[in-house]
């Protein structure tokens, strides 16, 4: 039987299916849904320091191959996490080995670093640094599209985080490998990419935007494609641990980014469209293993790179 245990940073997980943030809560509501013992880690709600309602207005809007979200990292602040939430989450990691990562946003350097001190002296496992919503009109986007930014906000982080410090980037970052080598080169432990990509809807009948920030972020299927493109280029770029996302919705997507050489892997927008999809994917995931006689995913970590 193929074996699907992977080393993220020291935590070693159950297989390298990890929730992403914004789509799976805090993993307790999947609890009844999905075999949380085939599921690596769960990545938190995205958090601010003293938390905030979200955008207004149409938060979500289906499109023919994704799902386009305005949610505005509403949450309920990075105090109110580590009293209520993460205590559901270190249970989850009690019962199924689940690895808990706390995902956190900011609107300033300051908010990051007081945040992450924060979070610093919590039981969480891993530290998520968010420097890449698109749908938040001022802060993270600022950070996530130059290097020379993302590099200063992450020293700052680095700082004042004694947890394993994990980058999450943007897609509209101006330059992947500049941004990946900025991160690293300050402290960064791990990345992760990407997040959700610009876009934009119209409603027809309204004859005018869907959301009430004109733009928002892109997931699901139409962007596996480029996901996978800027995951093979950050592994190229660092000597860290990548942790690759982007319209993974079963097994073979998944081992796609694993022999980029992403070392895990993380779903998003498929929870939506089948609440078991965690579950499935590492199903999916051995099966093609055992059916091509591969035992571990270290056999097949960056294979596809062997090919430049």
């Amino acid at each position: 039987m193929a074996d699907l245990k992977t080393n993220l940073l020291g935590f070693v997980m159950n297989s390298p299916v990890i929730g992403a943030s914004g789509t799976v809560g805090y993993g307790v509501e999947y609890e009844e849904l999905a075999d949380f013992s085939k599921i690596g880690g769960i990545s938190g709600k995205g958090l601010t320091l003293h938390g905030q309602y979200g955008n207004k207005g149409e938060r979500l809007w289906e499109t023919s191959s994704g799902l386009i979200n305005s949610i505005g990292l509403q949450n309920p602040g990075v105090q109110h996490f580590i009293d209520v939430e993460l205590n559901e989450m270190l249970e989850l990691k009690q019962k199924y080995g689940t690895v808990a990562i706390a995902n956190l946003g900011g609107h300033s350097e300051e908010e990051y670093v007081e945040g992450a001190a924060l979070l610093s002296e919590s039981a969480v496992d891993i530290v998520e640094l968010n420097i890449s919503c698109p749908n938040v009109k001022v802060g993270g986007m600022a950070y996530g599209v130059k290097a020379e930014a993302a590099g200063e906000v992450v020293r700052m982080v680095r700082a004042a985080c004694k947890k394993p410090l994990m980058v999450k980037l943007s897609p509209q970052a101006e330059n992947i490998p500049e941004m990946c080598k900025a991160v690293e080169a300050a402290g960064a432990d791990a990345i992760s990419l990407t997040n959700t990509f610009q876009a934009c809807a119209i409603d027809l009948e309204k004859r005018k935007p869907v959301f009430n920030n004109i733009f928002a972020g892109l997931s699901g299927p139409a962007v596996r494609p480029i996901a996978l493109r800027m995951v093979w280029q950050a592994v190229g770029a660092v000597n860290i641990p990548v942790v690759g996302l982007g319209g993974i919705a079963t097994g073979r997507d998944a081992l796609e980014f694993i022999m980029a050489g992403a070392t895990a892997v993380q779903v998003g927008a498929a929870n939506f469209a089948n609440p078991r999809a965690m579950e499935t994917i590492a199903d999916e995931m051995a099966q093609w293993m055992d059916a091509h006689g591969v035992k571990t995913l270290e056999e097949i970590r960056g294979c596809a790179r062997n090919a430049e």
